[in-house]
């Protein structure tokens, strides 16, 4: 359930588990409701004695309690401004910042806020918290919510963390039912009411309430428009090798991040995205805009956004196949036992979970597995082979630049 700083986790594996279980729900027809939670300076309010608690409970010795206590102890800060010094202030709460130690301090003092969560599920990522809950009944699945919500509060508030109330938003996802015209307001322990939104920046992508992802597509083109006007409006500065390095630099991490998580938006938003991508590539190449993307992609070596996002989704997959993806992530799919001796029988194949939907086929456990699949028939592995064999062999089948038909 924690996310943060840790080897093999990261926002994309958070958001495609959280995504999943939303999925799954919207195709059981079932509401899905969640509470995004923010906390006000959540790594400068620990508490140091209740953090030399949570150690001790986790079995460290009197000697590594009493250096992480000294550690802590005798902590100063000062602000510098226009090359004046102000007077050193104590620190008598947080972990350092910046340190290699203070998120995985961060990640035990908040650690046990994940059992709390009662019926609903959570996710954290260091202090960015998703609690969220689904079922037939939207009544039960907002009483549910609040319920979990309020143990915690009062979890952080043993912690002596603050919610920030201003920016802590719930959301209704909802594809298939119909709306409703009033929803129960989720509250503090204050007795402030949270505020429904349509649209929040989890982990860095933009979710809607119909995982549409259009907010999120609408902001990666501004950013990456406003980026490409820049680079043309200079780009009597840059050599040819300049302009190749500044796009694969400055471009392309903006569209490539969590682009597994927003390529199940429909055809019509990610060709937005072509048109950004085109315009960068003729930044590098010079060619005239009536050139044809086809020429485009070939002239700088690169491949298509589809074919881009379709690799990364197969590197995830087979990652997940290796185990190199968290445990929330590989206890997804399962390979399938062969049922019959048959040359294919031989060959790696997922089991493909039922799905009532549209919706349950965007699911990660679903399309995980029906992707593999499909990538198996021409791959035809029998056995898993390193992840180094595997992406070159995928880019021997993934060859076309140009995905028009």
């Amino acid at each position: 359930m924690q996310s943060g700083f840790r080897a093999g986790h990261g926002c994309t594996s958070a958001t495609l588990k959280v995504l999943n279980d939303i999925l799954t729900a919207i195709d059981k027809k079932h509401y899905c409701a969640a509470v995004f939670i923010d906390l006000a300076k959540a790594f400068d309010s620990v508490n140091h004695h209740i953090l030399i608690g949570r150690l001790n409970s986790l079995g460290f010795s009197n000697d590594c309690l009493a250096w992480f206590t000294n550690y802590f102890s005798d902590r100063v800060q000062c602000v510098k401004s226009e090359g004046l010094l102000s007077g050193p202030l104590a620190v008598s709460m947080g972990v350092p910042q910046g340190s290699i130690l203070g998120p995985t301090l961060f990640s035990v003092y908040i650690n046990e806020v994940g059992l709390a969560a009662g019926e609903s599920l959570i996710h954290l990522y260091a202090d960015d918290t998703i609690l969220y809950t689904s079922g037939p009944s939207l009544d039960t699945v907002l009483t549910t919510l609040q319920a979990s919500f309020n143990v915690i509060q009062l979890s952080f508030r043993g912690l002596q963390l603050l919610l920030n109330t201003s920016k802590t938003k719930c959301m209704l996802f909802n594809r298939s039912l119909p709306a409703p015209t009033r929803l129960s307001n989720i509250t503090t322990l204050d007795g402030s009411d949270l505020e429904y939104v349509d649209n929040y920046k989890y982990l860095g992508v933009w979710l809607d309430c119909k995982l549409s992802f259009q907010t999120h597509i609408k902001h990666l083109q501004s950013k990456v428009k406003s980026r490409i006007g820049f680079l043309f409006r200079n780009k009597a500065s840059f050599t040819h090798a300049a302009k190749h390095t500044l796009v694969k630099l400055t471009i392309l991490p903006i569209l490539d991040f969590g682009d597994v998580i927003y390529k199940i938006a429909s055809n019509t938003l990610l060709n937005k995205l072509d048109a950004v991508y085109h315009s960068a590539i003729r930044f590098v190449t010079k060619a005239p805009y009536t050139t044809h993307h086809c020429d485009l992609y070939a002239l700088v070596g690169w491949p298509s956004l589809h074919t881009r996002r379709q690799t990364h989704w197969l590197h995830v997959i087979y990652k997940t196949l290796l185990g190199k993806v968290p445990p929330y992530l590989s206890s997804l799919v399962t390979i399938a036992s062969p049922t019959c001796s048959t040359r294919s029988s031989r060959y790696i194949s997922l089991v493909t979970p039922k799905t009532n939907s549209f919706f349950g086929r965007l699911s990660f456990q679903f399309s995980a597995a029906n992707d593999w699949n499909e990538l198996q028939k021409s791959l035809k592995l029998e056995k898993l082979i390193s992840l180094t064999s595997f992406k070159h062999q995928l880019s021997e089948q993934l060859t076309d630049y140009c995905t028009c038909t």
